[in-house]
């Protein structure tokens, strides 16, 4: 197992079979950095195009079409002193026809981030919010692998690769687990939020370039992902990405099913029992072109049916 420190200089706003930037092992671990959704690095310099631009991809050794990537994010923190948001709750999270007050024209919000004291501070536009100090809740909003038949995806939108899915709970410390559709999986990662709702109803989060430490594996199932999985120290989830909403649904729970029947070896009717009466949802992504849903199920309650959920 290596560990590899990698600047970019290239970046992509599309997720596709690019060349990749760097050969990994199963089991290597990679320190990078991410450029925000406008393309500005840590120095708050624009150093490629706007539109959400990912780093990498990474190829993985031994990765082939129906195996896992598992992917650890071991450590995401933002790298610079200052984010953005938009301010507008967009207009499909609304009732059609109503006035929200707002000007016609949006101003961008600026935040200070103090990442010694991991805190969010709202410094303009006026507002209530502005001057408080928020806890920092950094994640995410874009990583995935090369989709299936060579295609090359806007980073805007999500599917069964990944994507720009925009769920506030892929932070540090989780692993996720991506279906693999070409050789080496060609992974990718980016768009990195300090803060953000449920949602991503005004279509950012507070948005700013990041430090990042990644662990990926290689991993074979009897009955391979569909959908992206993954475990954080409280849950089991499954992803949906699609519109309408409901479809997303029902990708995420179809997951799950075939998770927790295949890896985690539970029958039918419990699952069927199980999900009926634990189940969770959240919302991520409602502003893009795919929708996401995330299913959730509590690994306390699958302790209690002897299903010991282990990494490793």
């Amino acid at each position: 197992m290596g560990m590899h420190r990698f600047v970019p200089e290239v970046y992509h706003r599309t997720i596709g079979p690019h060349e990749p930037v760097l050969r990994l092992a199963s089991g290597d671990s990679v320190t990078t950095t991410t450029v925000d959704a406008r393309g500005l690095d840590h120095t708050g310099a624009q150093v490629t195009e706007r539109g959400n631009p990912m780093t990498g991809p990474f190829f993985v050794e031994g990765a082939e079409p129906g195996d896992i990537l598992a992917v650890r994010f071991d450590r995401l923190w933002p790298n610079r002193t200052r984010g953005w948001t938009r301010t507008t709750i967009a207009a499909n999270v609304l009732e059609p026809g109503f006035a929200s007050g707002m000007p016609a024209t949006e101003e961008l919000a600026d935040w200070e981030l103090d990442l010694e004291a991991g805190t969010a501070t709202l410094v303009a536009p006026p507002s209530r919010l502005a001057g408080v100090r928020w806890p920092l809740a950094p994640m995410l909003g874009c990583f995935g692998v090369a989709p299936a038949g060579g295609q090359s995806i806007l980073t805007a939108t999500s599917g069964p690769y990944g994507g720009n899915m925009d769920y506030r709970g892929f932070v540090q410390g989780v692993t996720v687990f991506l279906p693999v559709f070409v050789p080496g999986a060609l992974f990718f990662l980016g768009d990195g939020h300090a803060l953000q709702g449920a949602g991503e109803i005004v279509g950012t989060g507070v948005e700013t370039s990041f430090a990042v430490t990644f662990t990926v594996s290689v991993r074979r199932e009897a009955q391979p992902a569909q959908w992206p999985r993954a475990i954080t120290p409280e849950y089991l989830l499954t992803v949906g990405n699609a519109r309408p909403l409901d479809q997303g649904v029902q990708h995420a729970t179809t997951e799950m099913v075939r998770w927790l029947t295949g890896a985690w070896g539970l029958d039918n009717a419990s699952v069927h029992a199980l999900l009926g009466q634990f189940v969770e949802y959240d919302l991520g992504n409602i502003f893009d072109p795919a929708y996401t849903m995330v299913c959730k199920v509590p690994r306390r309650i699958l302790a209690e049916l002897g299903v010991r959920v282990e990494l490793d």
